[in-house]
């Protein structure tokens, strides 16, 4: 009889072992996927649509353009020196490419209660000042720049339309001297896009985006 309960209590253990190494396996694989989601995109990954207000007040996602190939998604802002540098740029970027298919969607990622010089009012202004040419949009509750994993102002995503899925083609900076145009020796966007055009293999796919840091409410 006590070697009968000795066994019971053994075998009572041994469930309880089980049970509670199956739950930390399961909380190990789901933090794991917690943690490679919020890591954002990698080249080859689907990208989300997104429906974000633009300057005009309109709402804005990557479904509204029929005929696109593909999209230069660039996170920027008003207030970042970066930003600012590269805003020429943008705009040369968006008149270069946009009637081959790949329109500018720029997106301001930042939280206008930690800069505001980055607000909704700031971007009306910022776009007309400079004479924008593509849609500038806010990132409301700041969801849609995580799920790509934007860290930089600017930050950019090339997206390439395939079986109707944004496969994202390309990830980092837009060239190689954010400080002066005239001395820039590596146009990594522009290749890229020429390379899709050319349906041509993209060089380099990825680069270190060069910026100020996403700023987010605490």
């Amino acid at each position: 009889m006590k070697n009968l309960k000795i066994l019971i209590t053994a075998f009572i253990i041994g469930l309880g072992l089980l049970s509670f190494t199956a739950i930390n396996h399961d909380k190990e694989k789901t933090q794991k996927q917690n943690t490679s989601s919020s890591k954002g995109y990698e080249i080859g990954d689907e990208a989300t649509d997104f429906k974000l207000k633009n300057i005009d007040g309109k709402m804005i996602s990557l479904a509204d353009f029929k005929t696109a190939k593909g999209f230069i998604v660039v996170f920027t802002c008003n207030h970042c020196p970066y930003a600012k540098k590269y805003e020429d740029r943008i705009i040369e970027l968006d008149k270069k490419f946009k009637s081959q298919g790949y329109p500018v969607i720029a997106i301001n990622p930042n939280d206008p209660s930690v800069q505001p010089e980055d607000g909704y009012k700031q971007m009306i202004e910022r776009a007309k000042e400079k004479g924008f040419t593509f849609p500038y949009l806010v990132d409301e509750g700041q969801k849609i720049f995580p799920q790509y994993g934007a860290t930089k102002t600017p930050h950019v995503f090339l997206l390439q339309k395939e079986n109707g899925k944004n496969i994202v083609k390309y990830i980092g900076a837009i060239d190689n001297n954010y400080e002066n145009p005239n001395d820039v020796s590596e146009y990594y966007v522009q290749d890229a896009v020429n390379a899709l055009i050319k349906n041509e293999p993209i060089k380099m796919t990825k680069t270190v985006a060069i910026g100020c840091t996403v700023k987010v409410k605490k």
